[in-house]
C-alpha cells in the first residue's frame, strides 16, 4: 500500500479513535465493554453508509448549492441517523450513567467518521496531508462530539423517567428533540466555515472534548448520590423481607394480596421478590466497588441466582410479573443495574 495513503489514513482516523479510548478510560464504573464499543463503532459505520445514500437521494431534490446543502440539510440527515442507535439504547434501557451515554454517543460518531474518512481517502486522492489533518482533528472529532453531546443532553432529559417506576414507563421520543437540535446546530455551524478550516478545526478540538469532560465531571457527584440512595433503599427493603416485616408496608401488602391469589405459586412470588431485590443490591455493590477501584467479578453464586430468577419468572408467567412490577416499584435505573450484572455473569461485559 502507498506510504502516503497510510500516513493520511492514520491522520484521518487515529485522533477520534484515541479520544474514544481516553473517554473509555474515564469510565470508572467500567460498564461498557470493548465488545459493546466495537458494536457501536460498527453501528456508526453503518449509519455513515446510510447517510451517503440518503444525501445522494435527497440532494437531487433540493435546488440549492452544495454549500447550502451541507450547511442546512446534510446535518439534519446525518445527525438524525447517528442519533438512532442511541435512542434505541435508551428505549431498551441500555444506558444508565451519563459517562456511558457519552461514550456510546462518541463511539457511534467515531464509527461514522472512520467510514466517512475511509471513503474520502479513496475518492479524493489529490488532497494533501493538511486537508487530512483538518478531517482527522476537526471533522471526525465534530462527528463524535456532536453525537456524544446529543447522548448527554438526552440523558438529562430522560433522567426523571429512569428514576421513576419502570412499571409506568412510556417511551417519549420528544425528550430526544433538544439534544438532536443541539447536535444539528453543532454540525451546521462547523460546515459554515469551509474557508477557515484550521480555525474551525482548532475550536472543535478544544470545545468538543472540553464540553464532554465538563459534563462527565458534573455528573459524577449526582451518580454517587444516586448509587448511595438506591443501595440504602434496597438494603432496607431486603432486611424487611428477611425479617418478615415487609408485609407491614403498603408495598408488601399489595404483593401479599397478589401472592394470595396464586395458590401453589404464592411461595414462588415471595421468593421472586426477595431474589430480585437481592440481585439488584448485588449489582449496586459491584458497581460501587468498581468505582472505588476494586477488582471485583461476579461469582458462581451470582450465576446460580440468575438461573433461579429465570426459573421463577418462567413459573410465574408474564401476567403475574407485570402485576408484581407496580408494587415492587423498581425503577428503570434498578433494572438497568440488574441487566448489567446479568451481562457480566453471562460474560458479555
Amino acid at each position: 500500500m502507498d506510504t502516503d495513503l497510510i500516513v493520511k489514513a492514520l491522520i484521518a482516523i487515529a485522533p477520534v479513535v484515541l479520544l474514544l479510548i481516553v473517554f473509555d478510560r474515564l469510565d470508572a464504573f467500567n460498564l461498557i465493554s470493548a465488545r459493546e464499543i466495537a458494536v457501536l463503532l460498527g453501528a456508526g459505520g453503518a449509519v455513515a453508509a446510510l447517510s451517503f445514500l440518503a444525501n445522494w437521494r435527497v440532494m437531487d431534490g433540493f435546488p440549492i448549492g452544495f454549500s447550502s446543502y451541507t450547511r442546512y440539510v446534510s446535518p439534519i440527515i446525518e445527525e438524525s441517523l447517528k442519533a438512532a442507535p442511541i435512542i434505541y439504547l435508551y428505549a431498551r434501557n441500555r444506558l444508565g450513567f451519563k459517562v456511558d451515554a457519552a461514550i456510546a454517543g462518541f463511539a457511534v460518531g467515531a464509527g461514522f467518521s472512520v467510514i466517512e474518512n475511509i471513503w474520502y481517502l479513496f475518492t479524493i486522492t489529490n488532497a494533501n496531508v493538511s486537508a487530512w489533518i483538518v478531517r482527522g482533528f476537526g471533522t471526525a472529532i465534530m462527528h463524535g462530539g456532536a453525537t456524544a453531546i446529543f447522548a448527554i443532553i438526552s440523558h438529562e432529559m430522560t433522567e426523571r423517567q429512569a428514576e421513576s417506576s419502570a412499571a409506568h414507563y412510556r417511551f417519549n421520543p420528544l425528550l430526544f428533540a433538544p439534544g438532536l437540535l443541539v447536535a444539528m446546530a453543532i454540525h451546521s455551524t462547523f460546515n459554515h466555515f469551509p474557508g477557515q478550516p484550521l480555525v474551525i478545526m482548532a475550536l472543535t478540538l478544544l470545545l468538543a472534548p472540553a464540553a464532554i469532560f465538563l459534563a462527565l465531571i458534573r455528573s459524577d457527584h449526582a451518580t454517587q448520590q444516586w448509587l448511595a440512595a438506591d443501595r440504602i433503599a434496597h438494603e432496607n427493603m431486603l432486611a424487611e423481607i428477611r425479617a418478615g416485616h415487609f408485609t407491614d408496608t403498603p408495598r408488601g401488602q399489595q404483593i401479599a394480596a397478589i401472592a394470595a391469589r396464586l395458590g401453589d405459586r404464592a411461595e414462588d412470588a415471595r421468593a421472586y421478590v426477595e431474589l430480585k431485590t437481592e440481585l439488584i443490591l448485588r449489582a449496586e455493590e459491584l458497581i460501587h466497588a468498581a468505582q472505588s477501584g476494586q477488582s471485583v467479578a461476579p461469582t458462581e453464586s451470582d450465576k446460580e441466582k440468575f438461573a433461579r430468577l429465570g426459573a421463577l419468572e418462567h413459573r410465574l408467567g408474564k401476567t403475574t410479573l407485570a402485576a408484581l412490577a407496580a408494587p415492587l416499584g423498581f425503577t428503570r435505573n434498578d433494572l438497568w443495574e440488574l441487566s448489567r450484572l446479568h451481562a457480566r455473569v453471562r460474560g458479555d461485559a
